[in-house]
């Protein structure tokens, strides 16, 4: 019995030397092959930084807009008045967020009145019109409160205007909407307490093409000459096919051919819009 169990002993001896061999043996030749493989460890290559988004802030416009304030009229393309007019609209900026909209959008304006019970003023309406370059640039906004037409005009750069809130941005058929005074009122009915209505800030503005019915004439202006171009009126609607044919006498296609008419700023926007972005950024 003593034999038996001393051969045991060796054989189990000996097969735990054969796998020491066998496991040096495999770890020396992964070394081997690792360095003929790679002279160089593998490098350290960090994990991605995570991407915070603060959902506080508000949408910032990712499109190339420029102000159209910003573009001198075409009679002066570069003149000292509209350089310095510039740094002024820029400083501005700085404290003031004046946001992208367009004539169509739907806007609140917060500003200071000593007559007003808090000392501010809130006005929520459709802009119609934006008129005006450089320190002079004006905006309207039109509502109909308590069934009458109120209309106000913004100075978009007044010290006295503390915020200016997009509600809906959207583009319009024209680009001068004063035809609502003569429209129904439906059609610049906006509600005081709306809530701002989500957008992209890197797609296209929506384009709403919408048409109105005007009011029984006679109108402030009359918009079914050819010379307004509106787009955005049901003429069908007010107006018989014989008046319709009579307004055509009022036409001016010579004008189409008018080349001092054509003024081509696309190389002057874009020297503009660099030189803001780079001291709005600063």
């Amino acid at each position: 019995m003593a034999a038996c169990a001393k051969g045991l002993d060796k054989c189990i001896i000996l097969l735990r030397s054969c796998r020491n061999v066998q496991f040096q043996s495999e770890r020396f030749l992964s070394t081997s092959m690792w360095r003929q493989a790679d002279s160089e460890p593998p490098k350290f290559v960090p994990p991605s930084k995570p991407v915070i988004i603060d959902k506080t802030q508000t949408l910032a416009s990712l499109r190339k807009f420029l102000s159209p304030e910003f573009i001198p009229p075409q009679e002066r393309t570069s003149p000292l008045k509209f350089s310095i007019e510039r740094k002024d609209m820029i400083r501005r900026r700085k404290v003031l967020n004046i946001p992208e909209f367009y004539v169509g959008s739907i806007l609140a304006v917060t500003m200071a009145d000593p007559n007003a019970s808090g000392k501010i003023n809130r006005f929520v309406g459709i802009c119609i019109q934006r008129s005006g370059k450089g320190l002079g640039a004006t905006f309207v906004l039109r509502n109909i409160i308590n069934n009458q037409g109120v209309e106000i005009c913004y100075e978009l750069y007044s010290p006295r205007i503390q915020k200016i809130e997009v509600l809906k941005l959207e583009k319009r058929l024209d680009e001068n909407l004063m035809y609502l005074r003569d429209a129904l009122p439906e059609y610049s009915t906006v509600d005081p307490e709306m809530k701002p209505v989500p957008f992209s800030p890197t797609g296209e503005v929506p384009f709403n093409k919408m048409k109105v019915r005007m009011r029984p004439k006679p109108w402030s202006k009359r918009w079914e000459r050819p010379k307004f171009n509106i787009q955005g009126i049901r003429f069908d609607l007010c107006m018989t096919p014989k008046q319709m044919e009579f307004v055509q006498k009022f036409a001016q296609p010579w004008l189409e051919y008018d080349m001092l008419k054509e003024y081509d700023t696309s190389k002057l926007e874009e020297k503009i819009l660099t030189e803001v972005q780079q001291e709005i950024s600063k």
